[in-house]
């Protein structure tokens, strides 16, 4: 069996490993690389597989930082089969349709740009009908339930709890007679968040390829996030301010909205209107409602109780382009939830453009920011930055809760791999930027597993 490390690897986005066994070529994850514009359209252009020498792709969940590719595999003629958890299934249609658009539009920005230096124009990564196409290859499977993906390989899909429909990858693998397993974390959750349930324990495996987001820092305890988060809406609502916060359309949205409505509903919230203003968060959050099997005992109860945790009285969701423009240019108080994420594309962008050198403006960060992503400047302190393609002066406050991420920390990591130390052959330390990836194999190796490697971009290992 051959392992190749192909994407994510010293780094945080862009998830992909080939596995080759018994004749066999898997991939696990196809996602998209974010970061600087040129790197980020080079990198995702020309990948680094031959998608027509696959056999399968396995999904470990829906992010497009791990999904966002399959159209482009599927354009350069994949024909295999998709895995995926149902929940995963059923979430690829909406992202992935709207990163078709996303691409759309950016090669049309680009473009303008090309035909004034009288370069030819670039097609967009994908359209919606690569997606189309894409889609009819996805097979959603159950939780738990073993499943063949190629000859002597079969998949079996854990409980990540990272967003809804999220996995661990438990590949059993048979080649000349002998049986072994590869266990892929994917995204891992963390313990005690909201909404979803908390990863399913590991177990002894003969390759562990394990996330490390964060594996050289700690977050905030849970038991702070409400109580921050509600003082900076009680200092919005008295200044008359706007808060932003850029969140994730799948996962972070849901489980802001998710505290907002237990502040709401606990009558402590203040008076501010709430706006989530992303077609996508709309779409994602259907699909959330829809798949309650995912949910913890906590947020089942309130669904049978009829408690819908994803509304209350102050909270709307913006669909039309018509009202968000309205949005950004009305003065507040307001607190604005919008998509993307690392503010990289998305509405986000144009509510930072209108209110990002006001000086009441709090932009709330809340989740992983990669390199050289606008998100991530706004986090190192850069006092002026380009939104759309113009300068902004950087007045507003910039303020971080990371205990918000869906990610775990250095000691939730230790605290879930422990269990399995010295019941691991050989563990493979990937999705995190070097000095996370380093700092937790270091911690690994102190923590009992033998045999612990960050690799390198494109390397290949035999097991």
């Amino acid at each position: 069996m051959r392992i190749r490390f192909l994407g994510a690897v010293r780094t945080v986005t862009g998830s992909m490993h080939l596995i080759e066994a018994n004749g066999a070529r898997i991939l696990l994850d196809a996602g998209l690389f974010q970061g600087r514009r040129k790197e980020a359209f080079e990198k995702n252009r020309n990948v680094p597989v031959d998608p027509a020498s696959l056999d399968a792709i396995v999904l470990s969940h829906a992010h497009i930082d791990h999904s966002g590719n399959l159209p482009s595999f599927v354009r350069l003629g994949f024909k295999g089969s998709i895995h995926a958890t149902i929940a995963t299934a059923d979430l690829c249609d909406p992202l992935l349709r709207d990163a078709a658009m996303l691409q759309q539009r950016d090669v049309e920005f680009v473009n303008v740009l090309r035909r004034r230096e009288g370069k030819t124009p670039l097609e967009p990564l994908y359209t919606t009908d690569d997606v189309d196409r894409t889609l009819a290859f996805v097979r959603g499977t159950p939780y738990e339930r073993e499943t063949e993906v190629a000859a002597g390989i079969r998949v079996v899909f854990h409980d990540a709890g990272h967003i809804i429909g999220s996995a661990l990858v438990d590949l059993r693998i048979e080649e000349d007679g002998v049986r072994r397993r590869v266990i892929f974390t994917g995204d891992l959750g963390r313990p005690n968040m909201p909404i979803l349930r908390d990863p399913q324990p590991i177990e002894a495996a003969d390759v562990l390829i394990a996330e490390s987001t964060y594996g050289d820092r700690l977050h905030d305890p849970p038991s702070n996030l409400k109580a921050a988060l509600l003082e900076i809406l009680r200092d919005a609502a008295r200044h008359r301010s706007k808060v932003l916060i850029p969140a994730f359309s799948v996962g972070r949205t849901q489980n802001i909205v998710y505290y907002l409505h237990e502040m709401w509903r606990d009558g402590v919230l203040p008076e501010i209107p709430v706006y989530v203003d992303s077609p996508l968060s709309v779409a994602a959050t259907r699909v959330v409602r829809a798949h309650p099997e995912c949910f913890d005992d906590e947020a089942r109860a309130a669904l049978d109780r009829g408690d819908d945790p994803f509304t209350f009285g102050a909270l709307r969701y913006v669909q039309g382009m018509r009202e968000s423009e309205a949005l950004a240019a009305r003065e507040g108080p307001a607190l604005i939830i919008a998509a993307s994420g690392m503010c990289e594309g998305g509405r986000i962008l144009y509510h930072l453009a209108a209110s990002i050198e006001k000086p009441r403006t709090t932009v709330l960060i809340v989740g992983f920011q990669a390199e050289h992503t606008l998100g991530r400047k706004l986090v190192e302190g850069e006092t002026q930055v380009r939104i759309l393609g113009s300068p902004h002066r950087v007045r507003a406050r910039i303020k971080v809760l990371n205990g918000l991420s869906a990610h775990p920390d250095r000691e939730e990591l230790l605290s879930y791999l422990r269990p399995v130390a010295g019941r691991i052959g050989k563990t493979f330390i990937v999705h995190g930027e070097e000095a996370a990836s380093l700092a937790l194999a270091q911690s690994l190796s102190g923590a009992g597993f033998a045999d612990v490697v960050v690799p390198e971009p494109g390397q290949s290992v035999e097991v």
